[in-house]
């Protein structure tokens, strides 16, 4: 017997795990079969791939009225079986469908983004329902089924049923706090360790290519032509196999190289207070010579010392576009938008469901033994 869902009519905010499973309780989130232990978080539920991936020729959206099943038939090369798993090639586009699909309400949008190991592995994932007009996301009061398109940049990805690349959210109204809102936050949570946070727009983020927080290191270039990484599986792979580590230069700087893929960190250490989460969004996108960080949900309680952080840094994964582009350090990359909860959730990131990156540095995906 499903249970009614109702939210307040003024409610704005993003909803909490607790709420997501009264969702699925309600019928508005629909799995094909239950779902497993983690896979609700804090303020988003992991999306798990179905049993089949199709290969198409290109990437595409199905625009109002379309379905997105209708455009796999004209698109599609060939069916790949993903029951016992599967190898996806770099630069192919997959078509996925997840084992997830929505009834939502006419108050609650959705919207979905990779998990942070997705992006950090230059998974490149993104979200499609029917009859949309944009990429991850999902508007309000829409049933259907939801797919995933993927398709992996540097490494080859084994990838099986019930394997999650994507997650997502689900908020009512306007939840993005203002300037003034993020302001009054920081004096009172201090959001970021330094005393002249610029706020405008949301917390900005930018690159740490000192090495001082790094041991003389300022990241990693992934290696070509590598093995297969299996999603699913936790420190099984040798650093030195797949990454080269970056030194420090002594005038800060990094030439990003065409088509190259690389692991950097946030100078500042942030945290996300409890009644809240964030999103990372592109600094600027005239500034247009390279691509930072494609995962860019974070969750309450992220770097919070109550839930274990004591301030994290944010992990940024860039890919330069067509010509080498020197990025230099503090150069901003990126804003932090937070966004209130409608209820604080009931575990925080980093209590209870094993959560990754939990007052981390300069850390790759943990697939990676550190």
């Amino acid at each position: 017997m499903q249970v009614p869902f109702t939210l307040d009519p003024d409610a704005n905010g993003i909803l909490s795990d607790r709420m997501i499973a009264a969702m699925a309780d309600a019928g508005l989130i629909l799995p094909e079969y239950p779902f497993v232990e983690s896979q609700i978080q804090p303020a988003s539920l992991d999306l798990r791939l179905g049993n089949v991936a199709y290969r198409v020729r290109a990437s595409f959206l199905p625009g109002p009225g379309a379905r997105v099943a209708e455009r796999i038939d004209e698109l599609k090369l060939h069916e790949i079986d993903l029951s016992d798993g599967a190898v996806l090639e770099t630069n192919c586009v997959y078509i996925v469908p997840l084992l997830e699909s929505l009834a939502l309400p006419p108050e609650i949008v959705a919207a979905a983004n990779p998990k942070s190991s997705t992006g950090r592995l230059d998974v490149f994932t993104r979200v499609i329902a029917d009859g949309t007009r944009r990429f991850d996301m999902i508007g309000a009061g829409y049933h259907g089924p939801l797919y995933a398109e993927i398709s992996p940049k540097t490494f080859p990805v084994l990838l099986r049923e019930g394997s999650r690349l994507s997650q997502v959210r689900f908020r009512t109204g306007d939840a993005i706090l203002t300037t003034d809102e993020l302001e009054t936050l920081h004096d009172e949570e201090r959001l970021v360790d330094c005393d002249d946070a610029d706020l405008t727009g949301g917390l900005a983020l930018s690159v740490d290519l000192s090495g001082a927080n790094s041991g003389g290191f300022v990241g990693y270039r992934a290696k070509r032509h590598t093995g297969v990484v299996d999603i699913d599986r936790r420190g099984g792979y040798a650093v030195n196999e797949f990454w080269e580590p970056i030194a420090a230069r002594p005038d800060g700087s990094l030439i990003l190289d065409p088509g190259e893929f690389y692991i950097l960190a946030s100078k500042e250490a942030v945290q996300v207070p409890p009644d809240f989460a964030a999103e990372m969004v592109p600094f600027d996108p005239l500034v247009g010579e390279f691509r930072v960080h494609y995962a860019g949900f974070f969750d309450p309680g992220f770097g919070y010392a109550g839930a274990g952080g004591q301030g994290a840094r944010a992990v940024l994964e860039v890919r330069s576009r067509e010509v080498p582009f020197i990025l230099e350090h503090g150069q901003i990359v990126g804003r932090l938008i937070y966004e209130r909860m409608l209820e604080r959730p009931d575990a925080l990131y980093g209590q209870r469901i094993g959560s990754n990156y939990q007052a981390q540095g300069l850390k790759l995906s943990k697939h990676f033994r550190a």
